[in-house]
């Protein structure tokens, strides 16, 4: 799947790619944290760290149990990512998970955040899903992007992670159905 949109190009990598570009991938990453996203990690974010979480998603895209979507711009370099995770249990196999959606700050504000979730959906779809559920810091720019999106709030979690500074953070739950 690939998804051309000036001035950048929205496209599923395999796992072999994936694992072959793990420095850019990590390179959004950090950045991310870097910025103050809270995706998991905390700051400051080794390299070597951001690395081992790449590995396992090209890991998990070799086992068929992910779907990774990248934004590259115009010169071919990575500048977002999106996720759409497949490996629930067997009672949920109708759905999937949305997440690490990362956009370069120096890439923001170009509807990278809205290619790649209308991708992520897209692809979804594409492998038989009919739901998708996220969370996401709640107030953040993603939270008011999903809900421009139409995803449906559930509702939020209080204190339910860390920003990368160590702040609790409340979460924003969100489900999507395809169908």
């Amino acid at each position: 799947m690939t998804v051309a949109s000036e001035p950048f190009v929205i496209r599923a990598l395999t796992a072999d790619e994936a694992a072959a570009r793990i420095a850019e991938l990590s390179a959004v990453l950090v950045d991310c944290v870097e910025g103050g996203a809270s995706v998991s990690f905390m700051a400051p974010l080794a390299r070597e760290t951001a690395d081992a979480f790449w590995r396992k998603v090209a890991d998990g895209m070799a086992a068929g149990t992910r779907i990774l979507l990248v934004a590259e711009d115009g010169a071919g370099a990575i500048i977002g990512t999106v996720q759409v995770i497949g490996d629930l249990p067997e009672n949920q196999p109708h759905r999937a998970d949305v997440a690490k959606m990362l956009v370069h700050r120096s890439a923001r504000r170009q509807g990278l955040g809205a290619a790649l979730m209308r991708a992520a959906a897209d692809a979804a779809c594409a492998a038989g899903k009919t739901l998708l559920v996220l969370d996401t810091v709640t107030g953040s720019d993603a939270e008011r992007l999903y809900t421009r999106l139409g995803w449906v709030r559930v509702g939020v979690i209080p204190n339910y992670a860390l920003m990368p500074n160590g702040q609790p953070c409340d979460t924003t739950v969100f489900y999507k159905s395809l169908v």
